[in-house]
């Protein structure tokens, strides 16, 4: 075919694509005209259910001001959300939000007539009256939230048939009378929150048919009789709470002991008899609580589940001694057993074993007992609070001396009610922010600091799993974080404190990401549609939340956005479309006609040929999966396989249709253009990367706008996740030091083997994962560098070192992680090799102290700087590690860290030094104790290098035992440098880290 006849082909195309184009012109203009005229408006009958609603309500505020006319839908009626839920053509109100508006009045029976609606939302106002049974006829609803009014009267029966009911909140009313036994009914109800109310009368035993049943709170009512021991049938029960109810004689069920999937247990003030049971066959509770009860007899002497962070047996008739049981316990926070008939003696292997965190605390009341003596005087640690008054142990002439710090006035050990990130704390320079508009200054960022606009979210754990929150704070922000798809450091806990209950009231701050001084309204909107819609998945520690409020910029308090989701638009939808229609329709016949002509001159070009698809690789060993392949791997991307999160995306776990291979499933977040790059970036790198440091590439899937990478599967998660106190080895120095020769190894691969090399870019704790035995593999390359490859002659920056290959700064825009980003490449933008040890160096520093990079405004550099150069290594150290970790190699693990993380590039060692060190320790540790040699301490004079040749020393200070001979490194290696190891190289460096 010529040229004229191609042009004259493509002419007729557009005439018949504009011919078309202008028919369907006419017909979408007709049809939005029939839909705005009779199809998207709210059901009439709604809109007179939503008319009867506001004539029952008083609304002193003024916030239902815009309930008028006859298109809730179109008009954004504050708190009601539409869509087209409905067969018939008309909206349907899907949630009906009016929370804390200050409303009073009463809840009109036409809410029954809301049939579509899933959500029902009337929490924190102050309305009277009774439940409408009417509600029973809402067959769709989901989540009925009346918690914080004043509503009275009995339950009507007709809630017991709500079919697909999934929350059901009536806490801090009035209401009376007994509990409907039709409530077991109720198949789907997870969570029961029904405490403080008057409810009366005995507990139903038809509740054990809630087979989904996950949260019983019925705490400070009236009820009475016994507890059935028929609860004990619930499959997925994890919080019973009971406390301040009338069980008169009563004893509590030993068929509550096989309740495996229970987290807490309490039953405090109910007027219990009997012995205490034995719940050790429970494996994972975290939470027991009989206070002030009646009970008898001795405290049982089987150990308690090592998750155990709370025991409360206090103010009972408890005799015996206090069993050694109780020692051992992990994570135990509070021990209570004051106002007893207890004896004997009070072992002090309770907190003899307990490894602490450096925010963890150990209350230990023993008050007013019948204790003789204590099993040894040897005082306990700072963080351990034990009280003995009222004991016989306190009156003994011996004893007095050594434990008066015991038996004198106890103090509080109420936790302060309030955190806040400083700019003192966060190393920055203070500095002024816009007064107006919400702006306040940003200390968790990484430098340099500036102001931002948070918003506030308001929150109460309704029953968490702890008697102390500070040691959680940093998994708390892990795991809210990862449930809002944010950053660490835009999550700050701004205040928190204890209520009766105990409950836990948070503020929290987001802020907007690094650089950007606001949220957008769609993300906004996003992480508010998250706390309403109880999207936050739950956790075992914190248990079920309330949202109480959100503060966005100049303190404007929103709890329901007016409508911004679903069908509240479509009427005016239908309005503009139909105004804009024939200029879409245009602007699409010259785009189309454009790239026809476009493609006729490609054509011409390659000779027909068709463009080359976007991925046009076929790479031996990775493999190209179909969506349909891996949707099915993952049950359709169901909830539960989700094993991660972050910028990038979700990562799912995932079985292969051979049913045998378990896979990690990376996917993309649609829509983003950074995430299409690292894509890419990550195949290209990965394919041709082979390390057992490396994680593997299995394959990836390109199709239906979707795009994943599938990875071998890592059981047990990241350094991160190691460092949390998930895996028992965590304790290990030895284990912490060989995960980190192999991570450093892998990156030395990177440095040295690859061709060209490779700058990882982000290496963090979290991108190191584990496998089941342990060994580190370096993942997530989605931002790493490809370097040129130049002699050592072409640049005399120091950098290059031991065959490890050096190359010239590389010219970037910044990428990386708050807290790991190498401070010179964010100031300069030039990015070496030096720019991954510093990140090194930061992970290094998280193995030995426990700590994260930047939490709470503390950057760990400068604290792990200021206990090394005040001597005080020993306090940074990271509790769990023990009271007999070899003290000399955790020191020089914690000095190479501080190498690593010099603010010089030039006074950071080279990867391949790194791996040598590493080796090094991991030798001493199996050959030898691992203390170092040479020196005196006295006076915190380290050095941060190493030495091979090791004297021995005296150590004076730091030691919890009082003195003694411990090891240092030579003074030769004093300012911060290597020494010139010369011929004492470990050879066969390189080798040991060549592709498998």
């Amino acid at each position: 075919m010529g040229l004229e006849d191609q042009v004259i082909g493509v002419r007729r195309m557009g005439r018949q694509l504009l011919m078309v184009l202008l028919a369907l012109v006419t017909i979408f203009s007709s049809s939005t005209f029939v839909l705005f005229a009779s199809g998207q408006l709210l059901h009439p009958l709604e809109v007179t259910a939503l008319n009867a609603i506001r004539g029952s309500l008083n609304d002193p505020q003024n916030y239902l001001q815009n309930w008028q006319g006859n298109n809730p839908c179109a008009l954004n009626w504050t708190g009601v959300i539409c869509d087209s839920s409905s067969d018939d053509g008309y909206l349907r109100v899907r949630e009906l939000r009016l929370m804390n508006m200050s409303l009073t009045g009463t809840l009109a029976p036409q809410l029954g007539e809301l049939n579509y609606t899933i959500y029902l939302n009337f929490m924190w106002n102050s309305i009277t009256g009774s439940i409408p049974k009417e509600i029973g006829k809402m067959n769709y609803l989901q989540i009925l939230m009346l918690s914080g009014n004043r509503i009275s009267g009995p339950l009507p029966d007709e809630l017991g048939f709500l079919p697909n009911l999934t929350k059901f909140q009536l806490d801090l009313n009035q209401i009376s009378g007994p509990i409907p036994k039709t409530f077991g009914n109720l198949e789907k109800v997870q969570h029961f929150h029904m405490n403080n109310n008057s409810f009366s009368g005995q507990l139903p035993m038809e509740l054990y048919n809630l087979s989904a049943l996950v949260h019983l709170l019925l705490d400070n009512n009236n009820l009475s009789g016994y507890l059935p021991p028929e609860y004990s049938r619930m499959p997925k029960l994890k919080i019973m709470q009971l406390n301040n109810n009338n069980f008169n004689g009563t004893q509590i069920p030993d068929s509550y002991a096989n309740i495996s999937t229970l987290l807490k247990l309490t039953l405090r003030n109910c007027k219990l008899q009997g012995p205490v049971p034995d719940l050790s066959t429970i494996p994972g509770l975290y939470y027991l609580d009989l206070r002030s009860n009646n009970l008898t007899g001795s405290v049982p002497t089987n150990k308690l589940a090592n998750t155990i962070t709370t025991i409360d047996l206090s103010n009972n008739y408890l005799s015996g001694p206090i069993p050694s049981s109780f020692s051992g316990l992990p994570r135990l926070q509070r021990l209570s057993l004051e106002n007893n008939n207890l004896n004997g003696s009070v072992p002090s292997t309770i907190w003899q074993s307990v490894n602490f965190s450096a925010e963890a605390t150990l209350t230990l009341d023993f008050q007013n007992n019948s204790l003789s003596d204590i099993s040894s005087l040897l005082a306990p640690p700072v963080n351990v609070s034990v009280r003995l008054q009222g004991n016989p142990v306190c009156t003994s002439t011996d004893a007095l001396t050594n434990l008066i710090q015991f038996c004198g006035t106890p103090t509080t050990d109420a936790e302060s009610p309030k955190i806040s990130n400083g700019s003192v704390e966060g190393g920055c320079k203070p500095q002024s922010c816009p007064g107006s508009g919400g702006y306040e200054y940003f200390p968790a960022a990484t430098l340099p600091c500036f102001c931002a606009a948070p918003f506030g979210v308001g929150l109460r754990l309704r029953s968490p799993s702890i008697s102390d929150f500070r040691p959680y704070r940093d998994y708390f922000n892990n795991y809210m974080t990862g449930n809002l798809s944010i950053e660490s450091y835009q999550l700050l806990v701004d205040s928190f404190q204890w209520e009766e209950g105990p409950r836990l009231r948070l503020q929290l701050k987001l802020f907007p990401p690094q650089n950007e001084t606001d949220f957008n309204l769609s993300e906004t909107q996003r992480i508010q549609n998250m706390f309403f819609n109880f999207k936050i998945t739950g956790d075992n520690i914190f248990g079920p939340y309330d949202l109480l409020n959100f503060t966005l910029r100049g303190n404007a308090v929103i709890f329901n956005p007016s409508g911004k989701g679903g069908g509240n638009n479509a009427s005016k939808v239908g309005i503009i479309l139909g105004a804009v229609s024939c200029a879409i329709a245009l602007a699409v016949g010259i785009v189309v006609v454009w790239h026809l002509k476009r493609r006729s001159k490609q054509q011409q070009v390659s000779g027909g040929r068709k463009p080359t698809p976007k991925i046009g690789l076929k790479i031996e060993g990775v493999k190209e999966f179909g969506f349909e392949e891996l949707e099915k791997a993952t049950s359709g991307f169901n909830g539960s396989t989700q094993i991660g999160q972050g910028g990038y995306g979700k990562v799912y776990k995932g079985v292969l249709g051979d049913g045998t291979t378990v896979v990690a499933i990376k996917r993309a977040r649609q829509g983003s253009l950074t995430s299409e790059k690292e894509f890419f970036t990550e195949i290209e790198l990965l394919s041709r990367l082979h390390h057992r440091n490396l994680v593997s590439l299995l394959g990836y899937c390109d199709e239906k706008g979707e795009q994943m990478l599938v990875y071998e599967y890592m059981p047990n998660g990241s350094i991160h996740d190691l460092l949390c106190g998930r895996h028992e080895k965590a304790a290990s120095l030895g284990t912490r030091l060989t995960i980190a020769l192999g991570a450093a190894k892998g990156i030395l691969y990177l440095h040295a083997e690859a061709d060209p090399p490779i700058i990882h870019r982000d290496i963090k704790a979290n991108n190191i994962l584990l496998d089941s035995k342990l060994t580190p593999k370096v993942s997530d390359f989605g931002i790493s560098r490809l370097v040129p490859k130049t002699t050592d002659d072409e640049t005399d920056d120091g950098y290059g070192s031991y065959g490890e290959s050096s190359s010239a700064p590389i010219s970037t825009a910044v990428k990386g992680t708050p807290g790991y980003v190498d401070p010179e490449y964010f100031r300069s933008h030039k990015l070496t090799e030096k720019s991954d040890v510093y990140s090194m160096g930061i992970v290094l520093l998280e193995l030995v102290s426990g700590m994260q990079p930047i939490s709470h405004g503390k950057n760990i550099v400068r604290e792990v700087s200021l206990a090394w150069e005040t001597g005080m290594m020993e306090s940074i150290v990271d509790r769990r590690l023990g009271p007999s970790y070899p003290r000399g190699c955790a020191y020089r693990f914690m000095g190479l860290g501080l190498r690593c993380s010099h603010d010089d590039p030039k006074a950071r060692p080279t990867m391949s030094e790194v791996v040598r060190e590493l080796e090094d320790l991991c030798s001493s540790m199996t050959s030898s104790d691992g203390q170092l040699e040479e020196g005196d301490v006295a006076g915190g004079k380290w050095s941060y290098g190493s030495a091979p040749a090791m004297r021995s020393g005296n150590y004076r200070g730091g030691d919890s035992g009082g003195g003694g001979t411990l090891t240092f490194v030579s003074s030769a290696s004093a300012g911060g440098g290597f020494p010139d190891r010369g011929s004492d190289l470990v050879s066969g460096v390189i080798p040991t880290i060549r592709p498998r």
